[in-house]
């Protein structure tokens, strides 16, 4: 079913629109929950909890790329979840793709409340725009997507060496741009 039939199920409120986003969506929500948080039931949870979030935002708003609107529903609610055990400290596992943002932007970046303020966000994008399409996809694939690097590599059919650089080169690049712009006194 096309993403456009979907969204006018859930916006004449049929239950049907679960049923078909599940179907269609179900195995890359999955792997987004599964990439932030490494646990099948945590990852099952956020799944659903994504349908029912749909549910809950689709009659205010009408999304124009249903499945990146899904995605990111997706990864905040992976993402707030990953939070919480990190504040009560329920998992001892840092997040390896967090260790190499915050390397990139600093020890005292707090990169959960800092991502999520909205000047950042354009400032980021806009550093993203200036790389060529490749090194783009491959920074949003590991840090939006949270794909581990074997799977960028084969994705883009390059070695995994090859993609750890562009990461660290234009994680170093972010860095140097966000410090241009005014984040000097967080990002060290």
């Amino acid at each position: 079913m096309e993403d456009k039939q979907i969204i006018d199920l859930f916006w004449s409120r049929s239950e049907r629109a679960i049923a078909e986003t599940r179907e269609k969506y179900e195995h890359l929500c999955m792997r987004i929950s599964m990439n932030i948080l490494h646990n099948m039931q945590d990852a099952e949870e956020c799944t659903n909890d994504t349908y029912l979030r749909l549910w809950n935002v689709i009659p205010q708003e009408r999304p124009a790329y249903f499945s990146a609107f899904l995605c990111k529903i997706t990864r905040n609610l992976s993402l707030g979840r990953l939070k919480y055990y990190m504040a009560k400290k329920r998992k001892m596992d840092v997040l390896p793709v967090y260790e190499e943002l915050e390397e990139a932007l600093g020890d005292s970046c707090d990169l959960t409340e800092r991502i999520s303020q909205q000047e950042l966000v354009e400032t980021i994008n806009a550093f993203l725009s200036k790389l060529t399409l490749e090194k783009r996809n491959i920074f949003i694939r590991r840090y939006f997507f949270f794909d581990t690097v074997p799977d960028i590599a084969a994705m883009y059919r390059m070695t995994e060496s090859k993609v750890k650089s562009i990461l660290s080169r234009d994680g170093k690049k972010l860095r140097l741009y966000l410090q241009e712009r005014g984040y000097g006194d967080e990002i060290r």
